[in-house]
């Protein structure tokens, strides 16, 4: 049994100082025993000879020092994992909040994980096909892959994350895909959003979902995608699942993280977040891929809102140095009513070379894309163009260009949050897109393909 501890110095907001422990280790959990028989968890956050200072999970309400006590568990947070995990709902410490029973363990597993030795990495090259053509057919995801969505207050990035979440799928074999959906501080309504949209579509059967709502406790949206990465890194290793994990919104995790750290009196980074916050992130981050030897693989879209839109604040900025490439969504395609609003040149996918072509998705596919990208970048110039200096100011070319921006925004990114494009209607939009140009203005892509598709569609 536990050694119990009756020497609690202080508590200030989420951390307790327990006084005169003894083999207490960084990262134990804990557990408090109020005066009436109530239980609150709680984990080591700092050692110093034989003082704890320890972060409590649930609020400190109610917690009087002299008659409360303290057990030390001798271990690090886990998780009980088993495949009954799939179709259920948890919240951030994995307990069912659905309703359901609980889950009975094949094993617990530590939640803090091991980053992938790089040597013991596979290298991200199987497509994934989300049914969006702006991500499938332009800044393609990749098995393996980690690939944030930078969105901003207000703009719809839950309809597109449930939307990835009911339609991504490995094409061709028959292996088994799973969702692991971690929510951090988002409200009621989206949550119900999420739950209601995966049911109704019967996605809710290959999903996992940990849900962490704005009212629960900060620090348990610190533990929230540590537990949904764990059930994933299950999954995918022991039982060979390909899993896409999805995490929405990293903000309010890194602002749980901030929080904590100011508690403690920590010396502040950039704009009050930590110092070690792209360490944090990383640990976050990295635990996606494919390991060699393994059938099963992790691929992870974090979602995150950029405060006041700006690309350089530290959650975007140390997200991108971290993953592999960011889908922008854009306030202006959003008032036009394009959905969803992916603003595709300063999005970037870095690994979809590896994942498109022949065997893959289509030969045609790295041609059509780069001339995609090079005339819809042409076609708004020619529309800002058009905007200074007028319609007469442009010639007949920039005219075609500026129709073929205009009918791209429409056509091709805009499809609903309902339709699920294969990868040959997305590539289909395309050739029928680019037949608006002459054949002439088509310089980056092979005669080949321009015999068999160009003006076919």
């Amino acid at each position: 049994m536990p050694k119990e501890y009756r020497t609690i110095e202080e508590v200030a907001g989420p951390l307790m100082l327990v006084k005169d422990v003894a083999n207490v280790h960084y990262n134990d959990l804990g557990e408090i025993e109020l005066a009436d028989g109530e239980k609150r968890r709680c984990k080591v956050l700092e050692i110093n000879g034989t003082d704890a200072l320890v972060q409590l999970f649930e609020n400190s309400a109610g917690i009087n020092l002299s008659n409360s006590k303290v057990r030390f568990l001798g271990r690090s947070m886990e998780l009980g994992v088993s495949e009954d995990m799939l179709s259920r709902v948890f919240d951030g410490l994995g307990r069912p909040i659905d309703g359901g029973p609980n889950i009975l363990p094949d094993k617990r597993m530590d939640i803090n994980g091991l980053p992938m030795n790089p040597a013991a990495r596979n290298y991200p090259q199987e497509f994934i096909q989300t049914g969006v053509s702006a991500i499938d057919g332009l800044n393609t995801l990749v098995r393996g892959q980690k690939l944030p969505i930078f969105s901003a207050s207000g703009l719809p990035h839950a309809q597109l994350a449930a939307q990835i979440a009911r339609q991504a799928k490995v094409r061709g074999k028959d292996e088994q895909f799973a969702v692991v959906f971690a929510a951090m501080g988002i409200t009621f309504e989206e949550s119900n959003y999420f739950i209601e949209s995966f049911k109704s579509t019967g996605a809710i059967d290959r999903t996992v979902m940990f849900v962490n709502l704005a009212n629960d406790p900060a620090i348990e949206r610190i533990s929230t995608p540590r537990m949904a990465l764990t059930a994933a890194e299950y999954l995918a290793f022991e039982k060979g699942m390909h899993v896409l994990v999805i995490m929405t919104d990293i903000t309010n995790y890194a602002d749980a993280l901030r929080e904590v750290s100011a508690a403690r009196k920590e010396v502040p980074g950039r704009r009050g977040y930590p110092g070690y916050m792209y360490t944090d992130l990383a640990s976050l981050y990295e635990r996606a891929g494919r390991l060699k030897g393994k059938d099963g693989s992790i691929t992870l879209i974090p979602i995150l809102t950029m405060p006041e839109d700006d690309k350089t604040h530290p959650i975007p900025d140390l997200t991108g140095y971290i993953t592999e490439g960011q889908i922008i969504l854009s306030r202006e395609l959003f008032r036009k009513n394009i959905s969803p609003p992916i603003d595709v040149l300063p999005s970037l996918s870095r690994l979809k070379d590896k994942g498109i072509g022949e065997g893959k998705t289509r030969a045609d596919h790295a041609n059509t894309m780069n001339q995609l990208f090079a005339a819809y970048a042409r076609g708004k110039d020619a529309k800002e163009l058009m905007v200074i200096l007028g319609e007469a100011a442009l010639t007949d070319i920039d005219k075609k260009y500026a129709e073929f921006a205009e009918a791209f925004e429409r056509e091709y990114v805009s499809q609903g949050y309902d339709a699920n494009r294969d990868i040959e209607e997305t590539l289909t939009i395309g050739w029928r897109l680019l037949s608006i140009l002459p054949r002439s203005e088509l310089k980056r892509i092979k005669d080949e393909f321009l015999d068999k598709y160009y003006k076919k569609h």
